[in-house]
């Protein structure tokens, strides 16, 4: 489905506060229960899939319940697991501990190039959830006044990632400041407590750090590479019925989400602990539900520019693997076949 280009700048970049871990299941639990039929029609088993704060949707659905009313009729069980960090969901799909994760862009791709046999089945959103984040008294002002600092970043994610082209834009590289690499929540607890000099942030943390008086002194949305759904290949080749499924029930949620931004808030601030106001701001600021829900060429442009400072960086071999990844990465399918019709209110 194709959806109107106008960016609400609204929510995603969400991770919990420092309590936030990744829990849930061993891995590959659920994976050997649960058979497709003849008619390609899963039952029984069990749907292991992640709740995230960077990503709002994934709140609605595990709040109303909306998977579970889907996937009854199959027999089939929902295991929500909470992923603290893109890298964190990777690790959960990598080791079979989930089947579905949410991630940014530039995670997604990181994991692919590194061997991790995933695919991206949904777009849930075009976030501006990563910013350059020094404290209030700070005499940084740009990311050139970076070089010989310590900056904070969680590697695997986004504002890693941001961290790095943001380096690169202004002259700069990596070697020319000295990245602590601190969970989320972490890196702003240093930045805080001044073992850190700036912090590459994520929402809501970075939202709620403002209300601190924490100052956000280079922002680029154009950094930010897109909130991705991913799937193990294994359960899409396994189970295509109940991929479907999910990917449908998000389209789902991001009408409902798209006409509830209020009440959307509201359960971004239950879950993530923090003020309505800063949920809001997250919501309806710094988060664009409004884009192509279809894994395609917007997403392998930004994808492109972000490769090769991957190589670059040294988190990926060469750029083979990335041209590798990018070729065999995303998977439209069920993002094209989405009905969301489909699900029950």
């Amino acid at each position: 489905m194709r959806r109107r280009p106008t960016i609400l700048t609204a929510a995603a970049g969400i991770v919990a506060a420092a309590s936030l871990l990744l829990t849930g299941c061993v891995a590959g639990e659920g994976a050997a229960s649960g058979a497709t039929n003849s008619a390609g029609v899963t039952k029984g088993g069990t749907l292991n899939i992640d709740f995230a704060t960077y990503n709002p949707l994934s709140l609605v659905i595990k709040k109303e319940g909306w998977l579970e009313k889907a996937l009854k009729k199959q027999d089939i069980t929902v295991n929500w697991v909470q992923s603290a960090g893109s890298n964190k969901a990777n690790e959960a799909l990598r080791s079979g501990a989930i089947d579905v994760g949410s991630t940014a862009g530039s995670a997604a791709l990181l994991a692919r190039s590194n061997g991790s046999q995933i695919k991206t089945i949904d777009i849930y959103s075009q976030p501006e959830w990563s910013a350059i984040v020094v404290g209030p008294n700070s005499t940084i002002t740009s990311v050139k006044d970076l070089k010989g600092k310590q900056v904070a970043g969680t590697k695997g994610t986004d504002p890693y990632f941001f961290l790095l082209q943001a380096l690169e834009a202004n002259g700069l590289s990596a070697k020319d400041v000295t990245i602590q690499n601190l969970q989320h929540a972490d890196g702003w607890a240093a930045l805080q407590n001044g073992s850190v000099d700036a912090w590459s942030g994520l929402d809501p943390i970075m939202a709620n750090a403002e209300k601190s008086g924490a100052k956000l002194v280079y922002r680029n949305v154009k950094f930010n590479t897109y909130g991705f759904l991913n799937a193990t290949e294994s359960f899409l080749d396994s189970k295509p019925d109940v991929a479907q499924t999910v990917v449908n029930t998000y389209e789902y949620a991001r009408a409902w989400a798209e006409k509830h931004p209020d009440e959307t808030a509201k359960i971004l601030s239950d879950v993530a602990g923090i003020d309505p106001a800063v949920a809001t701001t997250v919501i309806t600021e710094r988060t664009n539900l409004d884009v192509s829900n279809i894994p395609g060429k917007a997403q392998l442009a930004v994808l492109k520019k972000v490769g090769p400072i991957f190589v670059e960086s040294g988190d990926v071999k060469s750029q083979t693997d990335i041209d590798k990844a990018l070729d065999s990465l995303l998977d439209p399918t069920f993002a094209k076949k989405a009905d969301p019709s489909a699900i029950g209110g």
